[in-house]
């Protein structure tokens, strides 16, 4: 091989060694690369797969904490008849509660035959437990009951509903407000009635006596005998 050639074939397997090495440089990150949570799956009979299996706590929740979680889950069924999903079981024993698309309460989830039901997220039927004992980024056991194919159980992941699951979370109701009673009124006393003459007592006569004199003083009374008296 002359010089030359043997100058070319080294100067190309260079330029291969360099270019996935710029390649990695350049996109072989989280976000490039669109990393996904390694979220559980698992399937049951022939036609059931449960994919992102997820639980998810309170935004602010860390370690290990008892509280609201959702089961977020992806179910599909590819069997030729409708399947329905009656519960889910999170930990030692936490019962789930079902919502449909509307927030309404639920006593199970049908899965329609050919398609899939996204449990959790915005707009999506949802499973909520009140009250468990998890690990946020550890795993907890999660059971599956379906009314045809039976009971199936995962180890789903804990996280807090930030990221990804930031719409995933469970939503905590705002206290009831407790209504203010506000003091009665106080009624006001009847204004009172300034004194008044003494009414006189019911039959008193108020005009002057029948034939009273009326004349005044120095007025010689009406019979009374007038001159001078004779003298003998």
């Amino acid at each position: 091989m002359s010089r030359s050639l043997r100058r070319g074939a080294i100067a190309a397997l260079v330029l291969a060694a360099i270019v996935p090495l710029s390649a990695c440089a350049a996109g072989n990150t989280p976000d490039t690369l669109e990393i996904k949570p390694d979220s559980a799956a698992t399937s049951l009979g022939e036609h059931l797969k449960l994919n992102n299996i997820v639980v998810v706590t309170k935004a602010d929740a860390i370690g290990d904490q008892t509280g609201p979680a959702n089961v977020s889950v992806n179910i599909a069924n590819n069997g030729t008849t409708p399947e329905t999903l009656q519960s889910i079981t999170l930990g030692e024993g936490s019962a789930a509660t079902f919502t449909d698309v509307k927030g309404a309460p639920v006593t199970e989830i049908v899965i329609p035959a050919g398609g899939a039901v996204l449990v959790g997220g915005q707009g999506q039927p949802a499973a909520h437990v009140a009250s468990a004992k998890v690990t946020v980024g550890g795993f907890a056991p999660v059971s599956f009951a379906f009314a045809k194919s039976g009971k199936v159980t995962a180890q789903a992941q804990v996280s807090p509903a930030t990221g990804l699951f930031a719409s995933y979370g469970p939503t905590v109701a705002p206290a009831p407000v407790t209504p203010t009673t506000s003091a009665p009124a106080t009624a006001s006393a009847p204004a009172t009635a300034p004194a008044s003459a003494t009414a006189s007592p019911s039959g008193a006569a108020t005009a002057p006596a029948s034939g009273a004199a009326t004349a005044p003083a120095g007025t010689t009374p009406s019979g009374a005998a007038s001159g001078t008296p004779a003298t003998h």
